[in-house]
């Protein structure tokens, strides 16, 4: 599968992991990620995920913003689901992933 199999495996289904997967895909990964949430001016909400401090919180409609409504219709399409309820588990699910796949405080290279 991917990147997340072993940080969310067991806590969300398939269908989160691929969506997780395809968003950081999409965006050639984390740091990818991070630079298009800097551009949508939504870089310090994803800076607090990567950092080691609390995670700040994302609403649908930012996620939308910072990852196009283009990008979160595809992933809709993808999984046969709407794209306003994919806009809102990711809202749920990115911070979390984000933060267990940088528990230093970095984006891991490599």
């Amino acid at each position: 599968m991917g990147l997340l199999d072993g940080v969310l495996g067991g806590i969300v289904g398939a269908e989160a992991i691929h969506l997780i997967n395809g968003v950081i895909e999409q965006h050639g990964g984390l740091s990818g990620l991070a630079t298009q949430f800097q551009k949508q001016g939504l870089g310090g909400v994803m800076q607090s995920w990567i950092g080691t401090g609390a995670n700040a919180p994302v609403s649908a409609e930012q996620i939308q913003q910072a990852l196009g409504s283009n990008t979160v219709a595809q992933l809709a399409a993808r999984l046969g689901l709407n794209p306003q309820d994919v806009a809102q588990k990711l809202a749920q699910m990115l911070p979390q992933a984000v933060d267990r796949m940088t528990p230093g405080g970095v984006i891991p290279t490599g």
